[in-house]
């Protein structure tokens, strides 16, 4: 593999100092196709991918389990609203030290 430039380091660096916020986005945008689905198919993996989200994004798992439990939108949508806030802050997960 090959040695990366001063200015590739620091475009990585970025990214990865920005990676929560990146995947909260990508959270906030599966909050929408959630509502937007059709069929119990579409929304089971939408739920899916939503659990995976949580687990990258290291959401304390009783709140994820209560998330996932509820299966509502609204409910999901109100804590990423807490999370992208910075009002919550979590064992390294959102709004929490990032390293």
């Amino acid at each position: 593999m090959s040695d990366h430039t001063p200015f590739q380091k620091k475009v990585i660096g970025r990214y990865y100092d920005n990676l929560a916020d990146i995947k909260l986005r990508g959270l906030s945008e599966l909050v929408s196709e959630l509502f937007l689905a059709e069929s119990d198919s579409q929304l089971n993996r939408l739920w899916k991918r939503v659990a995976k989200a949580m687990v990258a994004l290291k959401i304390p798992p009783e709140s994820a389990d209560r998330i996932i439990e509820r299966r509502d939108p609204e409910f999901l949508a109100r804590n990423l609203k807490q999370w992208l806030s910075g009002e919550v802050e979590s064992r390294n997960g959102p709004g929490g030290p990032r390293t």
